[in-house]
């Protein structure tokens, strides 16, 4: 049978060696020929990522039958999002199979274990940004200087939570 690899980091410090190495040695367990490893570097909260929709043509291609995640939240944060994966990976006959998180999308009680487990991926990213933005109000108020959305890619700061907030 052959297998796609999707391994996803949100970070450049980060490595998705490890999930490779990983998947990699799980499709051999498992007598899979990989056909290919898409490797993403970036959040797992942005739906359109450069190796996954590479991954998703090559998928309505018939490229591959099988794809091999390390854990589900490296596929996707948004239960929505991960769900529409999922439904188009069923459409083109193709299996997902997740390595931490074993689950069977072929069947109906796979089906629920899926969705469980992304809808806990989901509550993870929004506990993520809680503390993130918890975190910001309280450098902010101490006299510490951050930056908000649109300045950290302008390259600007703020001074006060307030002011940011007014806009």
């Amino acid at each position: 049978m052959k297998a796609a690899i999707y391994c996803r980091v949100s970070t450049e410090e980060q490595d998705p060696k490890h999930q490779e190495d990983s998947l990699l040695e799980f499709a051999k367990g498992r007598g899979y020929d990989v056909y290919k490893i898409y490797s993403d570097v970036i959040s797992g909260t942005i739906d359109s990522r450069p190796k996954l929709n590479e991954l998703m043509i090559d998928a309505y291609n018939k490229k591959f039958e099988v794809l091999l995640i390390w854990k589900l939240d490296r596929l996707g944060r948004s239960l929505p999002h991960l769900l529409d994966i999922v439904n188009k990976l069923k459409q083109w006959n193709i299996g997902l199979i997740c390595q931490t998180q074993p689950f069977d999308t072929t069947s109906s009680t796979g089906n629920l274990i899926f969705q469980i487990f992304g809808a806990i991926a989901e509550f993870e990213r929004n506990l993520i940004s809680d503390r993130t933005k918890l975190g910001l109000k309280r450098a902010i108020n101490v006299g510490k200087r951050g930056k908000d959305k649109k300045q950290r890619k302008k390259g600007g700061y703020y001074l006060r939570y307030q002011k940011h907030n007014e806009n």
